[in-house]
């Protein structure tokens, strides 16, 4: 599908983050990129994404042909229950302003990033792309699937989206109160260590997650920007077997950082949903034979980076 634009030139919104250094590893260490392609890492530096003169000029300036949207207003639970407004206006515009600027720059494909925040709480398990849920609380992530859904209804523009699970790595956000659960988890053992304090988990450890490493989602975005044609959103995940309780996220992370003290947990702290199974199926059609990393392997290595880079790494 890209033969009629030449070689791309891939805009990454949100660049700094998570994914966006996930994928510039592959593109850069793992050749992914390929000869003649163009990659633009962004981050809020470089434009802010809420003002949508900015991002206009952004795309006047680096004039993509692809767009991998990533950019947004993210957190875990407890700031998500403090800050639902904020996230939700923030986000509205941020998308609004990408695919709009997309759409009059004339860019092939977008490839947004959703969240399975998507699927409705009351469900039944596992959910699959056809139960995205209109009447969610976390509308933000809908709403690019909205938008890019209309930009093809009215302009036949090619604006799909992925649906992660889970996902963690090296260049996460790894703040105690604000980050995602293994973040947190990494950061919390990582004191309880130095302090020779017992480790608090927040929470009983029962609730389940599927988790995928950063640079498996990575490597998927690729095969999405470069052969999945369709409109219609695809789960990115390991499979429903591979779903662990935060209890063995937590084992497999005071086993990386060689924790031996007490692990506590506070069940006063809320759970949050205790499950949100995703079927893989679809991405399995299409790649029966990709391999994810296995759990421990991803967690070691990126315990391994944390401690690493532990001055820089935001927290």
């Amino acid at each position: 599908m890209n033969g009629s634009v030449g070689p791309m030139r891939v805009l990454v919104t949100g660049g700094s983050g998570l994914v966006g250094r996930a994928i510039e590893r592959v593109v850069k260490e793992e050749s992914g990129g390929r000869e003649g392609e163009t990659w633009i890492f962004l981050s809020s530096k470089d434009a802010n994404l809420m003002s949508a003169e900015e991002t206009r000029a952004v795309f006047e300036k680096h004039r993509p042909t692809h767009v991998i949207h990533l950019a947004a207003m993210v957190g875990g639970l407890f700031r998500n229950m403090r800050q639902n407004l904020d996230f939700w206006r923030n986000n509205v515009h941020i998308n609004d302003n990408v695919l709009q600027a997309a759409h009059e720059f004339g860019v092939v494909k977008v490839v947004s990033c959703l969240s399975t925040c998507i699927f409705p709480d009351k469900t039944t398990y596992p959910i699959d792309e056809t139960m995205v849920n209109t009447h969610t609380h976390t509308h933000t992530h809908f709403n690019k699937q909205i938008l890019g859904w209309t930009y093809f209804q009215q302009y036949g523009q090619r604006y799909t989206a992925v649906i992660p699970t889970n996902v963690f790595g090296p260049h996460d956000n790894y703040n105690i109160e604000d980050g995602h659960v293994l973040p947190g988890l990494i950061h919390k053992t990582y004191l309880a260590k130095k302090e020779g304090k017992p480790l608090q988990v927040w929470g009983s450890g029962r609730a389940l997650r599927q988790f995928i490493y950063s640079l498996d989602l990575a490597r998927l975005f690729l095969w999405v920007l470069r052969e999945y044609d369709e409109v219609e959103p695809i789960i990115l995940s390991v499979g429903e077997e591979d779903e662990l309780s935060i209890k063995f996220a937590a084992d497999a992370v005071v086993e990386a950082l060689g924790f031996e003290g007490d692990v506590i947990y506070d069940t006063s702290k809320a759970d949050g949903q205790f499950k949100k199974t995703a079927n893989n199926a679809k991405l399995r059609k299409y790649l029966p034979d990709f391999k994810f990393t296995p759990f421990r392997a991803a967690v070691k290595e990126t315990c391994d980076w944390f401690v690493a880079n532990y001055d820089s790494a935001r927290k």
